[in-house]
């Protein structure tokens, strides 16, 4: 992309069609201690109200998911676990509610930085490779929900080719939203840093025959 404007215009668009079109983008976050950068290998696809039972807005807008309903291009930010934060970049019009959750990537700057964040011992293929290591290793915290990634102290730069991709079904949902309906993570193969699939154990086996 040549300008932030464009950017900003290709994430008016539903999660599903900009998803694939992150990957190999570069994503940095600068700091008191420096600035950090990967390149995304992995994301989901979420949509809004309605329409993705896998989806936090899928009941419509509260206090904790409003960011996922205003302006795209924005940062996305929830707990998990009690003790995670995960961070998504939303898209669609104002109101529409979908977003792109940020699964993995490989640090391509501020490397020791990361280190830092997750341990010096951490293999550089595992700094980012799942959605709290990769806030974590680019230091995102909950409290930048709502942060314009076309602003400062973020900058994300789109690939200027877009990548090749493979789909799955979304990793770690039960219910509807982890099933075949929603084929809806979407990953560069081969690369080291994308996650390992997990099925949700409350997941029914996937058929393909439809038997």
């Amino acid at each position: 992309m040549s300008s932030s404007s464009e950017t900003r215009a290709l994430f008016e668009r539903p999660a599903v069609e900009v998803a694939p079109l992150l990957l190999g983008g570069i994503l940095s976050r600068t700091s008191l201690q420096g600035t950090t950068s990967l390149r995304i290998t992995e994301v989901e696809a979420y949509l809004g109200v309605g329409e993705d039972p896998g989806s936090h807005s899928f009941r419509g807008m509260t206090r904790s998911n409003s960011v996922m309903f205003g302006e795209p291009l924005h940062l996305y930010t929830y707990f998990t676990y009690g003790m995670h934060t995960c961070a998504n970049v939303v898209c669609s019009p104002v109101g529409s509610a979908s977003g792109i959750l940020l699964r993995a990537g490989e640090i391509v700057e501020g490397s020791d930085l990361a280190h830092e964040r997750r341990g010096q011992a951490v293999a550089m293929r595992d700094l980012a490779r799942g959605p709290a290591r990769l806030t974590k290793a680019l230091g995102i915290p909950l409290s930048d929900g709502g942060a314009d990634l076309a602003q400062p102290p973020y900058e994300l730069r789109m690939p200027d080719q877009p990548a090749p991709y493979e789909t799955s079904l979304r990793t770690g949902l039960g219910g509807p939203g982890g099933g075949p309906e929603f084929p809806w993570r979407f990953f560069i193969p081969g690369d080291p840093t994308v996650s390992p699939y997990k099925r949700h154990p409350k997941l029914l086996p996937f058929d393909p025959a439809g038997g």
